[in-house]
């Protein structure tokens, strides 16, 4: 099936669940941390698509992290190797700012951390179910690109998905979200569950019981959608 560019941000970040369902359909993941000095690909051509990932800084940091900079300065040259693209909470954000949007902290210093309902708009309905409920780690949000499709919205960061052409999609949530993530998220991460609108470690745990299932369901059809396989026109919860 070939590979999958994977750029993460931490020593320690792992593709979760999206990793398994790729590797499931023979893809190869190509793992890249130019936080720690690994190269950004000038040629694409033998990808099959790219990934980036999210982690703890902001993709405004450009100014006081090299490997930032590098991303947005990077990320055009993806965007036109036609393959498709899927950002995810950082990564979702560089792609924003690099078409134009703002990516800013919600104004009453609010943050998603937990899971929190989303809501597919009219264009978004063929991808996502009226609502569901998926898993948050962020401060800041993203203004909709100018040229993108608004897909997703929510209550407290009102876009929480786009594409942008037919192959490049961002996603302010963690579909790749695991119990094994959660369990290591929330210890490493315990000083943000106190912050506003963060919910607690049981909660996130109880919380991923209840509607990791859905989540892993709607992962399976976008993927497919994504890679451009055949697929089912309606995702259901």
């Amino acid at each position: 099936m070939g590979r999958i560019l994977v750029i993460v941000h931490q020593e320690t970040s792992n593709p979760g669940l999206l990793g398994e369902k790729l590797r499931s359909r023979g893809y190869r993941l190509e793992m890249r941390c130019p936080a720690l000095g690994d190269p950004l690909p000038t040629c694409l051509t033998s990808y099959a698509g790219v990934v980036v990932l999210g982690g703890p800084m902001s993709a405004n940091d450009d100014d006081t992290l090299p490997f930032i900079r590098a991303e947005l300065d990077w990320l055009p040259t993806v965007l036109t190797a036609d393959i498709p693209y899927l950002g995810i909470c950082l990564g979702a954000q560089l792609l924003a700012r690099v078409l134009g949007a703002q990516v800013q902290p919600h104004p009453t210093g609010q943050r998603e951390i937990g899971y929190f309902p989303l809501r597919a708009t009219v264009e978004g309905r063929s991808l996502f179910p009226e609502k569901m409920w998926v898993y948050h780690w962020h401060g800041e949000g993203f203004d909709l690109p100018p040229g993108a499709t608004h897909l997703a919205t929510g209550d407290t960061f009102p876009h929480q998905a786009f594409r942008y052409g037919d192959m490049a999609y961002g996603l302010q949530f963690h579909p790749e979200i695991s119990q094994a993530l959660i369990e290591d998220w929330t210890v490493r991460g315990a000083e943000q569950l106190t912050l506003p609108g963060a919910h607690s470690r049981d909660r996130h745990l109880h919380d991923h019981q209840r509607w990791g299932r859905t989540v892993d369901h709607w992962l399976t059809a976008f993927l497919d959608r994504w890679l451009a396989q055949p697929w089912c026109q309606s995702v259901s919860a």
